[in-house]
């Protein structure tokens, strides 16, 4: 099983960042977090690295659904989202899997929130495909 979807979007860095930002959003998502790898890297280790950000998208129902059914499951959360630019004007968006990273979970209810969870994020991948 793979652990992400992902699609490749041509355009401006930036501009992808508020573009899959909307698109979470519409998806009842709201990014908790904003890793910026490179500036990261390029502090830490005095690297450098290509842009790539990472963002921990939060779907506050489904979290709370989610936690409820399984007080562990904090530590799989929130779902991340990675955009990376591959070359210039190239940019790779890849979203984590959830029915992939909980497998582990023995718990039937969460195998449900995951893939509800996973379809959203889909159409979030997909909305960026065909844009």
């Amino acid at each position: 099983m793979k652990y992400y979807m992902s699609t490749k979007v041509n355009g401006d860095f930036e501009a992808t960042i508020e573009q899959v930002k909307s698109e979470l959003a519409e998806e009842g998502f709201g990014v908790l977090s904003d890793i910026d790898v490179e500036a990261t890297l390029q502090k830490k280790l005095g690297v450098d690295f290509r842009k790539y950000r990472i963002l921990g998208a939060c779907n506050p129902p489904f979290s709370h659904k989610a936690l409820q059914a399984e007080d562990k499951i904090g530590t799989l959360l929130p779902c991340n989202v990675i955009v990376q630019e591959i070359e210039p004007n190239s940019i790779e968006v890849a979203a984590v899997d959830p029915q992939a990273s909980m497998q582990g979970v023995s718990n039937t209810e969460i195998e449900t929130i995951a893939g509800e969870i996973k379809d959203k994020l889909q159409k979030v991948i997909d909305r960026l495909t065909t844009k």
